[in-house]
């Protein structure tokens, strides 16, 4: 009935915009007979809304994927390098945090361990609306920060690193296979805020996937059920997404194609130091003002990407 729903609603807005162009050549064409140029200025302004709701519905026939409608899971980890590289991972978490938020969308902690000093090591946040992971899917990878430390107190420059993970978020109409004889569920107190109940009752989740060792832990909820189905719904994402990477690895090899490890494969660089500058790797595209990208301002970098796959 979903899919349906969202059928029905792609199929409306085009006709929409459909009658809509051909309103305005009407218009148009009535002008040219009566030499009427009193309609000029209301056809201008029509065709200019008219092109931008195009060039953004054309846009979308990008996010044609599987699952490019759902929301996402997007993983966000630390990487080598201590406190300079969980304080960029945090700076990462925040940046897609206020992209969700601009875009209305309902971003969500789901899962997070904090830095030892500053930061965080990594963490886990859903991300859900229309597109979500359609938009997202292309920020897998590593990210690389260049910038004079603020922890250094020679204020030498140094680079980190963090990797990204992005997952669709998995509903029950998707054909993932969980056995219980395949889990082991620990129980264990709950740490960090949460209140006197939280702290003092078994009610933190950890479910551990036997036959891929995938970790899923969650300790957000106040009851012990409630953080079992947060955990579970997590981990059905993440199988979903090793199945997805298992499949694009396989045609990859069936083409010949080098498969590079995603680890210490950068895709895009953040120089904040000695001058400002983000690029992506993949496609060019590159803006020095890094404290809007760093504020949430992708879209021109996601729709970068996506036009590049598109023409690949």
């Amino acid at each position: 009935m979903r899919n349906i729903s969202q059928l029905k609603e792609t199929v409306t807005t085009w006709r929409e915009l459909e009658r809509r162009v051909a309103d305005l050549i009407v218009m148009i064409d009535l002008s040219l007979e009566e030499e009427d140029r009193s309609l000029e200025e209301e056809i201008s302004r029509e065709t200019n809304v008219v092109t931008r709701e195009l060039e953004e519905l054309e846009f979308r026939l990008q996010l044609g994927g599987e699952y490019d409608r759902r929301g996402a899971m997007l993983a966000v980890h630390a990487g080598a390098g201590g406190t300079e590289s969980q304080d960029w991972a945090q700076m990462l978490l925040r940046m897609y945090m206020r992209w969700g938020e601009q875009h209305g969308y309902r971003a969500e902690v789901m899962e997070f361990s904090a830095g030892e000093e500053a930061g965080i090591k990594s963490a886990l946040v859903e991300i859900d609306g229309d597109y979500a992971c359609g938009y997202l899917k292309g920020e897998r990878g590593v990210h690389r920060l260049v910038r004079i430390s603020p922890f250094d107190a020679s204020h030498s420059r140094h680079t980190s690193f963090a990797l990204v993970e992005v997952m669709p978020i998995v509903e029950g109409d998707v054909d993932v296979t969980i056995s219980p004889d395949d889990l082991r569920v620990d129980t264990f107190r709950a740490s960090g805020a949460g209140g006197q109940h939280v702290n003092k009752t078994d009610s933190a989740v950890r479910i551990t996937h036997l036959a891929t060792g995938i970790v899923v832990t969650c300790q957000n909820e106040r009851s012990q059920f409630r953080n079992k189905e947060t955990a579970l719904r997590i981990l059905r994402s993440r199988l979903l997404e090793a199945e997805l990477a298992a499949r694009a690895k396989e045609q990859a090899e069936l083409k010949g194609e080098h498969v590079a490890a995603e680890w210490g494969n950068q895709i895009r660089s953040y120089v904040l130091h000695p001058y400002k500058l983000v690029k992506d790797h993949r496609t060019g595209y590159e803006t020095s003002n890094t404290a809007a990208v760093l504020d949430g301002d992708l879209d021109g970098l996601l729709k970068a990407y996506l036009a590049s796959t598109v023409k690949g």
